[in-house]
């Protein structure tokens, strides 16, 4: 079988507005299993959000394949949500990035398991096979593990999730990207065309005296610890993985309000603050400091913000992205994640309303449309127009009033 490849300097990226839904599938802080595909309702009402999108003018997604529900049993897959997605994906003309592991694993496997590299390996593999049975031409974008850095954190330094563990941060990170780089390998043998976006963090780690040395240095080596996951997958640190340049296509960013803060402290840095916190970094000055270090095109992975600032925190995103379009850096995107509302990973009962469709009834799961978050993302779009860049899909006019 030969597949079509596409020149590194073109953007494959069907919308430059991107949806992300969310998938995480993981144990929670309560050892818990949360699956918000299910809690939302996409993995039955994936027709209807799919269409929505298509109205809006949306046509590229995040998608993750839920480790924990296709791999109950060792090397045994059920693709049957896949192939929904992959079936629903073509007939509304939506492309689709895909998470092999957003957060979660099976029941059997922690990242520190012998055989978890093993296991997540042949589980690429048998992804990319399947996919290719079902779609033989076009782009396949993944994200083997999203936001490796976050996820040692949170199951190896302070016990939220897999395999609860403190002081184990980089060990957890080490096997993850033992796992990922054999999962790269394996999928490129499968199909040499696989494109490989990573999605991490884009934080920013400051010193809350800006007069002491000593602090800003500390504060600049900790801040640097975020490109861990890039420099071990382009083999520029711990080589014995077997990272390469080659496999970094893409470089996903996923910026949230709270990423920013203060050394020790942990003291967030607001974003809005009136006058502005001298401490706060613009999107664009980060994004710029990581295309500096890679030189691979952008995309911003994930972005939102709960409850009523949604409309201010979309309008700052846009003037950020133009303003990096403008500076000359190749951004491919902007995915607003999630899409639709979540429930919180630890309290399932309280929901986030973060998305650009609230779900006000659990029970009933009805999506209803936050205007403001629409307005605001119609804005973009018209910005976007300005600069020359066109969407590929039309938008029906009708919902945007």
């Amino acid at each position: 079988m030969k597949y079509r490849f596409r020149p590194s300097d073109e953007n494959p990226f069907r919308s430059f507005l991107m949806a992300g839904f969310e998938c995480a599938d993981h144990q929670n802080a309560f050892g818990q299993r949360i699956d918000l595909t299910e809690l939302t309702g996409h993995d039955r009402l994936i027709g209807e959000d799919y269409e929505n999108l298509r109205e809006i003018g949306i046509a590229t997604v995040r998608e993750g394949i839920r480790w924990s529900f296709v791999e109950k049993r060792p090397f045994e897959y059920d693709w049957s949500q896949v192939e929904d997605i992959i079936i629903h994906a073509q007939t509304h003309h939506i492309q689709v990035v895909w998470d092999i592991c957003h957060f979660g694993f099976p029941d059997d496997l922690t990242p520190l398991h012998p055989m978890f590299a093993r296991r997540f390996a042949h589980l690429c593999c048998a992804f990319v096979k399947k996919y290719r049975s079902m779609v033989t031409d076009g782009e396949l974008i993944v994200t083997p593990i999203n936001e490796v850095s976050f996820l040692s954190w949170l199951g190896g330094e302070v016990k939220g999730t897999s395999p609860y563990s403190v002081r184990q941060g980089w060990e957890v990170k080490y096997m993850l990207m033992k796992a990922y780089i054999e999962g790269i390998e394996m999928m490129k043998e499968t199909d040499p065309s696989v494109q490989i976006m990573p999605t991490e963090p884009l934080i920013h780690i400051s010193a809350s005296d800006p007069s002491d040395p000593a602090l800003l240095l500390e504060a600049h080596q900790r801040h640097l610890e975020q490109f861990q996951v890039l420099d071990i997958l382009t083999g520029k640190i711990c080589p014995e993985l077997r990272g390469k340049p080659e496999y970094l296509d893409f470089i996903g960013v996923n910026f949230y309000f709270n990423n920013p803060w203060t050394i020790h402290e942990h003291r967030f840095i607001s974003w809005d603050a009136d006058p502005p916190n001298p401490l706060w970094k613009n999107l664009s000055i980060l994004v710029s400091e990581v295309y500096l270090l890679y030189g691979r095109p952008i995309v911003i992975s994930e972005t939102s913000i709960p409850e009523h600032k949604r409309y201010s925190w979309l309008k700052m995103i846009s003037r950020e992205c133009l303003s990096i379009i403008r500076n000359g850096i190749p951004l491919y995107g902007c995915c607003i994640y999630p899409i639709i509302d979540r429930s919180d990973w630890d309290f399932p009962d309280i929901w986030h309303h973060s998305g650009l469709w609230d779900i006000p009834d659990p029970d009933s799961l009805q999506r209803e449309i936050h205007y403001e978050s629409l307005l605001a993302l119609n804005e973009f779009r018209q910005e976007l127009s300005d600069l020359g860049l066109q969407e590929e899909v039309p938008v029906t006019t009708d919902v945007l009033i």
